[in-house]
């Protein structure tokens, strides 16, 4: 039983193949006795794009993220991706078909190939090319049981960023259509932020990517930038645009956290 009422959908294997995102009146609460946590909140995200996700501790953003993945059902509204309504297919399909990049990734006891290929669905040479991508192929070449060196518990061998670029390496190998990324909020030294933001623009260029972002200088050159209070989705424009409106919660957080300079 995957909490739902009726049979999931049968879905053509290459789906979600455009990376479309639409949010329709949706509201959600973690439990039932709980209030809404994300009010009545509508927006589309066209295949591609790439959307910043801000707002101030408890605006709602993860929420977002949850409702996407159904970690619970929404209160309200609908949630389509390519057009197909996701309470309806199955929470498997669902969740292998969306790649998630985690604040701090656990990674299972076992290889790095069992992590990174978890099914075995590809060559040594293609996770090769993947870590080679994410700048780890020579600190894994360097080991001596390769891709077989074992993960320790919570993958507590590897930084928080080396954790969060395997879990890119697995996102560019499933060639995930749509990718959420959940900026880790502990320092990540420069050179590894820097490198994940060029994985995102290289490797992912036709996905759709969005961000929840903590550092707004990794969004500043997003499509759109989504800001959300408490609960609701108060501004949705180009970084540009809500810059240059001189006002509003976007331009207070930039003008805070002394982004302008980025811009």
């Amino acid at each position: 039983s995957e909490g739902q009422r009726t049979t999931p959908l049968v879905l053509e294997a290459a789906w979600p193949a455009h990376g479309q995102i639409e949010f329709d009146d949706v509201s959600f609460r973690y439990k039932p006795e709980d209030p809404l946590v994300l009010k009545h909140v509508s927006f589309s995200v066209r295949g591609g794009e790439k959307i910043g996700v801000v707002g101030r501790t408890g605006a709602g953003k993860s929420s977002l993220m949850m409702t996407l993945f159904r970690i619970n059902e929404v209160a309200t509204g609908t949630i389509k991706i390519d057009g197909v309504d996701i309470a309806a297919v199955g929470l498997k399909r669902l969740r292998s078909s969306l790649a998630i990049i985690p604040q701090n990734p656990v990674l299972f006891k076992g290889t790095l190939r069992n992590y990174m290929d978890p099914f075995d669905e590809f060559t040594d040479e293609q996770l090769w090319r993947a870590l080679k991508k994410i700048n780890m192929m020579e600190r894994i070449a360097a080991s001596d049981d390769k891709l077989l060196q074992l993960v320790e518990e919570n993958g507590e061998n590897f930084s928080v960023g080396e954790r969060q670029m395997l879990c890119m390496s697995r996102a560019m190998l499933q060639q995930a259509k749509i990718v959420i990324m959940d900026e880790a909020t502990a320092a990540m030294d420069h050179d590894t932020d820097q490198l994940l933001q060029k994985v995102i623009r290289v490797e992912f260029a036709t996905s759709t990517v969005m961000t929840i972002a903590h550092r707004l200088d990794t969004v500043l050159d997003y499509n759109r930038i989504m800001v959300y209070e408490r609960g609701e989705l108060a501004q949705c424009d180009t970084p540009e645009a809500l810059i240059g409106q001189g006002r509003g919660i976007f331009f207070e957080m930039v003008t805070e956290g002394n982004y302008l300079q980025h811009t």
